[in-house]
């Protein structure tokens, strides 16, 4: 019953699902289709299926917290329910799935609503990577009637800048791409940075695709202010205990297929944004100082620290 779930995490290992909302939505179906197949015939049997799930889905990627918090979700009301049938507790499955992922789809609404008034006429934004999120922001700002222009690194060593770009042509935006080490020269056009997210801590840094921290630095730099849009779903709790936002560490052969024998390849896939850097936090709630952010998960989100 757990095949359907190992594809998924191969899938998301292999980066064939990209960006944390697609990953996040990936993992919940996968969850969702266990629970209509499985064969358990108690409420043991059926925990256990969805927490081996877990393990299968929290190892395909080490930055994914918005997948294992939508897991946890899912995890947390089956634990809390007193049902015994397993299609009941399938149906709580379907049911707290469903629940997570309008509150997904409610957050962007809101996210990108909040964020296009920080987008004035005649603008350049500058863009690093592919986000959803980002990309709905700017749809929205578009669909406002706004003018703008957008410039956007190519984001090495898998150019999902190309992503960004291609939807932005889409949407009619004029668009620039450059190689991630011009960042400096074009920062001075830019009017302001909007970046996505893989996570936020609980010390308000944001971890994000291997350049940000680069982008954020030069941001700082030449005086331009820095966002980051996100769902507050994307805090790691984790970093609450003393833990560290783990980055993955990539396959060199995206780097450079055919190297030099006895060359050492590093890939990490994110880095590090400092919230010193961070203008602000732009989510479904407001625009927040990434100082205050664990105050608000407590407050907003309180099941996640279970």
């Amino acid at each position: 019953m757990l095949e359907q779930i190992r594809k998924i995490a191969m899938k998301i290992k292999q980066l064939e699902v990209q960006g944390a909302r697609n990953v996040a939505i990936a993992a919940i179906k996968a969850l969702e289709s266990l629970a209509k197949e499985t064969k358990a015939k108690n409420k043991e049997e059926f925990l256990n299926e969805v927490l081996k799930a877990k393990e299968i889905l929290f190892s395909s990627r080490e930055t994914e917290p918005l997948m294992r918090n939508a897991v946890r979700w899912i995890i947390s009301q089956l634990e809390k329910s007193d049902y015994e049938k397993v299609q009941k507790l399938a149906e709580i499955v379907s049911s707290s799935s469903q629940s997570f992922l309008k509150n997904l789809e409610d957050s962007r609404e809101k996210i990108a609503k909040i964020g296009a008034k920080r987008i004035r006429d005649n603008s350049v934004i500058f863009t690093h990577c592919h986000s959803s999120t980002v990309t709905y922001l700017l749809k929205k700002a578009k669909q406002e009637g706004k003018s703008f222009e957008v410039i956007c690194t190519e984001t090495r060593p898998v150019f999902q800048g190309r992503i960004t770009v291609k939807e932005m042509l889409e949407l009619g935006v004029e668009t620039t791409l450059i190689v991630d080490s011009a960042a400096r020269f074009f920062m001075n056009q830019a009017d302001l940075v909007i970046v996505g997210a893989d996570a936020i801590t609980s010390e308000g840094n944001v971890i994000n695709k291997i350049g940000t921290s680069m982008v954020a630095l030069v941001a700082q730099e030449a005086r331009t202010p820095f966002y980051v849009a996100s769902e507050l779903l994307k805090f790691d709790p984790e970093t609450m205990y003393g833990d560290y936002e783990k980055i993955e560490e990539r396959y060199p052969e995206e780097v450079w297929e055919n190297p030099p024998e006895k060359l050492t390849i590093r890939n990490p896939a994110f880095d590090v944004i400092r919230r010193g850097f961070i203008h602000g936090i732009i989510c479904e709630l407001g625009i927040f100082s990434p100082h205050s952010i664990t105050e608000v998960m407590h407050r907003v989100y309180p099941w996640i620290f279970e």
